[in-house]
């Protein structure tokens, strides 16, 4: 038997579910998937999902990993979004070659977008 893994799916917990799904929707245009009342929902866009929960008894929400997307068309998406958002640094080309910037979501999650660029590394 092969295992294969077939995604991974980061699972977040959430302080409002409903102002995380408004959030990710009307910033960074993702679609409500699924939902289980007001502690669980999955938000996807393209081939990006990410789920939320709230669990009471894990406290309050909190990442030390950065949530990275890579996408085609870094600088567009930036450009439709920063005047909503403030960034966390970039965009700006990185020395392994990546343009990037990052921003927090409302419960303080950093997002990072990448794109390859030519000619680093």
């Amino acid at each position: 038997m092969t295992v294969r893994l077939n995604a991974l799916t980061p699972m977040l917990q959430s302080s409002d579910l409903q102002r995380t799904i408004d959030w990710y929707v009307s910033v960074l245009g993702f679609t409500c998937t699924s939902r289980r009342s007001d502690d669980w929902c999955r938000l996807e866009r393209d081939k990006a999902a990410v789920m939320f929960m709230r669990n009471a008894h894990l406290g309050s929400p909190q990442a030390t990993a950065t949530q990275y997307i890579q996408l085609d068309g870094v600088m567009e998406l930036w450009e439709s979004i920063r005047h909503q958002v403030t960034p966390a640094w970039g965009p700006e080309r990185m020395p392994y070659g990546m343009l990037e910037f990052a921003i927090k979501d409302p419960d303080g999650y950093l997002l990072s977008f990448g794109q390859p660029v030519a000619g680093a590394g």
